[in-house]
C-alpha cells in the first residue's frame, strides 16, 4: 500500500534562498529549517566547536540543519533535485539520507536530517564527520599524522576508526591481517587504498575529536558492529596528535579520561 504524506516539502534552494545564514563563532555558516528538533543555542554551540584552524578550509561552505534530506530517485543532487521535509512523516523518512551536498552558484551547501538520527549524539557525529572530510579534501593529510598511523599499522594495532577505514586497512595488503603481513615482509600491494586509508582515517580521527569539544564522548559509544573498533590507547594516540595540529577555540575543552571512577 501507497503511504501518501501532507507534508510540506522545498527544493534546497527554496530552503537555501528563505533560511537565513548564521556564522558560529568559529567562522563555520550554518542554516536551520522546519521541525529539527535541536535548539539553535545547541546548534551554535556544535558548528562553533569545531577549530579555527579547521573551519578556515570552509570557503564558500553552509551546513543546513533541517527534518529530512529526500534526494528525487534516480536524479543527480542539484538545488531542485533534492527535497526538505519540513517535519518528519514516515512517507519521507523511508526515502531520506543522512546527508546529502548541493553546489549553486559556487557554493556547497550541505544538509543534514536531524529527524532521521536517534538522538543529540548521532547529529553531531554526521555534521563533524562531513566537516572533517570536507576539511581534508581540501587540505589533504598530514605526514605526521601519516607517520603515527602508520608506525600502528606495522604493529598490528587491532581495529579502526570506520568501517571504510578497516576495510581499505585489509586492502593494503591484500586481505592479510597487518601482523601476519609484516611477519611476512609482504608490502603494501593496493597504494591507492593506502591513500585512501590514510585520508579516512585522518577524517576520522578529526571528526571524533571535534565530536569530544561538544559532547562527553565514551568510547564505547563509538563502537559499530560492522568491525571492531581501534584499541582505545591507539584511538587516545590520533586523538591528541588532531588536537595537538588544531587547538580547540575558547570556550571548549579537551580532556581524555582513561578510566571512569
Amino acid at each position: 500500500m501507497t503511504t501518501v504524506s501532507n507534508i510540506r516539502t522545498y527544493t534546497a534552494a527554496e530552503v537555501i534562498r528563505m533560511a537565513p545564514v548564521s556564522q558560529a563563532p568559529s567562522g563555520v555558516c550554518f542554516a536551520t529549517i522546519g521541525e529539527t528538533g535541536l535548539p539553535a543555542s545547541d546548534l551554535e554551540r556544535m558548528c562553533g566547536a569545531v577549530p579555527r584552524g579547521v573551519a578556515a578550509a570552509f570557503d564558500r561552505k553552509a551546513f543546513y540543519f533541517v527534518p529530512l534530506v529526500v534526494p528525487e530517485p534516480d536524479a543527480e543532487p542539484g538545488p531542485e533535485t533534492v527535497l526538505i521535509a519540513e517535519r518528519y512523516d514516515i512517507a519521507h523518512g523511508d526515502r531520506a539520507v543522512c546527508h546529502r551536498n548541493v553546489n549553486t552558484g559556487g557554493a556547497q551547501c550541505v544538509f543534514i536530517s536531524t529527524k532521521l538520527m536517534e538522538d543529540r549524539f548521532s547529529v553531531a557525529f554526521e555534521f563533524f564527520i562531513n566537516a572533517a572530510h570536507a576539511f581534508v579534501d581540501t587540505v589533504g593529510i598530514s605526514a605526521e599524522f601519516n607517520a603515527l598511523v602508520w608506525k600502528q599499522v606495522e604493529a598490528g594495532v587491532r581495529g579502526e576508526t570506520s568501517l571504510d577505514a578497516y576495510e581499505l586497512r585489509r586492502a593494503m595488503f591484500n586481505g592479510k591481517a597487518e601482523r601476519e603481513a609484516v611477519a611476512s615482509a609482504v608490502a603494501v600491494t593496493d597504494e591507492r587504498a593506502k591513500t585512501e586509508y590514510l585520508e579516512t582515517a585522518f577524517s576520522d580521527s578529526v571528526a571524533i575529536y571535534m565530536l569530544s569539544l561538544y559532547l562527553d564522548v565514551d568510547y564505547f559509544d563509538l563502537r559499530e558492529r560492522e568491525y571492531p573498533l581501534i584499541a582505545a590507547p591507539a584511538l587516545a594516540e590520533r586523538v591528541q596528535k588532531v588536537a595537538q595540529m588544531f587547538p580547540h577555540n575558547p570556550g571548549y575543552e579537551f580532556v581524555i579520561h582513561y578510566r571512569r571512577k
